[in-house]
Order: C-alpha cells, then structure tokens, then sequence
C-alpha cells in the first residue's frame, strides 16, 4: 500500500502539475491528501493534481515518486483507475 507521485509534468496555470494516487484505496489518498494541506478540488476521480512545487512535502511525508507509466500500472491494477472514457459519463 503507497500513495505515489509521479514527475510533474503537465503545464497548467502558470505552474507544472503532477499526479497523487495511492495503490490502495481512495481512504488512503484522501487521508494523505488532507494531512498533506492539499484541496479537495484537486481531486480528479482517482488521483489529485499535485504542483510541482509540493513535491519536497509530499515525499517527506512518505510518498513514493514514481515514472509516470508505474504510477498508471499500479494504479489500474488496484482497481481505482478511472479511464477517459469513464470520466466524460
């Protein structure tokens, strides 16, 4: 069970954003996510979008950075993925 990060990659807003998940449940993202001061709005259906400046935080709370195609393998594989296409409705 971890919660993961991949690189900050996407430019949105002025900043670079990556992606938090956890490979166990949305209790778990959630619950880091708050103790970590990261909004709600930043959730997305199954990960948070995350600026890249967080990072030095995140990973000193015990986040694991990973490449973006682990972080999306072990993601799909918890279950917790929600494809593209399950996100228009």
């Amino acid at each position: 069970m971890s919660i993961l990060v991949d690189p900050p990659l996407w430019p949105r807003h002025g900043r670079v954003w990556g992606h938090l998940v956890s490979d166990a449940s949305l209790e778990e993202l959630h619950t880091f996510a708050t103790r970590a001061g990261i909004p709600r709005r930043g959730f997305d259906l199954d990960h948070y979008d995350v600026p890249a400046e967080r990072y030095g935080d995140l990973i000193a709370l015990g986040a694991v950075l990973v490449d973006s195609r682990d972080l999306v393998r072990r993601l799909r594989a918890s279950g917790l993925r929600v494809t593209a296409r399950d996100r228009r409705g």
